[in-house]
Parts: structure tokens; C-alpha cells; sequence
């Protein structure tokens, strides 16, 4: 039986996914476009997907990416990058955040 997770879309629908994700759901899973969160859409606090420790528990420390949240992007990187980061940090919705300018989302995510 495939394990179900639940991510937040582009336009902000929380969509249930089984694992492993598909080609094309994964690279906009890894550039930060989909946000991994929990059923109810509140942030997902434990770490990637599958990931257990040899005892079962859930890995504790390691990167952003590492630990299933969406690394802060570099100031050069695309609007895109910017906005799926803000998202994911629980701050705008996708749609409101497109509103902003690059140097906005910046300035929230610092």
C-alpha cells in the first residue's frame, strides 16, 4: 500500500498524492512549487516523506530541504522561487502573493 501525502498546489488547493510522486509532480515538488502540509492545509512539521530513523522514530535536524520545508531561496532567483517560498512559509496564499514584486516577497521571507 502506497503512502498518501497531502501538498499545497500553486494555486493553493490542498491535494492528497500517493508516494512515490510521478516524474513531473516531483521536480515542482523539489523547486518548492508544491508544499508538502498536513490534510487540514497547516504546515507539515515532520521530515520528507517515508523518512524514519532504523528505531522508526522521525529524523530530527539536517536541512530545510532535508527536513521536507522549502529552502529559502537566493535573492537571484526567480519570482516564482520567491513566491513558492513565502507560500510555503504559511504567509500569502499564491494568488495574493503574485500581487507582490520580487523585492516584496524578499522582504517577507527574511
Amino acid at each position: 500500500m502506497a503512502e498518501t501525502i497531502h501538498v499545497r498546489g500553486e494555486g493553493g488547493a490542498i491535494f492528497a498524492m500517493d508516494l512515490p510522486l510521478s516524474e513531473g509532480i516531483a521536480e515542482r515538488y523539489e523547486r518548492g512549487l508544491l508544499v508538502r502540509v498536513n490534510a487540514d492545509g497547516s504546515p507539515y512539521a515532520g521530515g520528507p516523506a517515508g523518512a524514519q530513523e532504523e528505531d522508526g522514530s522521525t529524523p530530527v535536524g539536517g536541512s530545510d530541504l532535508t527536513a521536507g520545508r522549502t529552502p529559502r531561496p537566493g535573492v537571484n532567483a526567480s519570482k516564482a522561487e520567491w513566491i513558492a517560498f513565502v507560500v510555503s512559509q504559511g504567509h500569502l496564499s499564491a494568488d495574493d502573493a503574485a500581487n507582490y514584486t520580487k523585492a516584496d516577497l524578499i522582504e517577507m521571507g527574511s
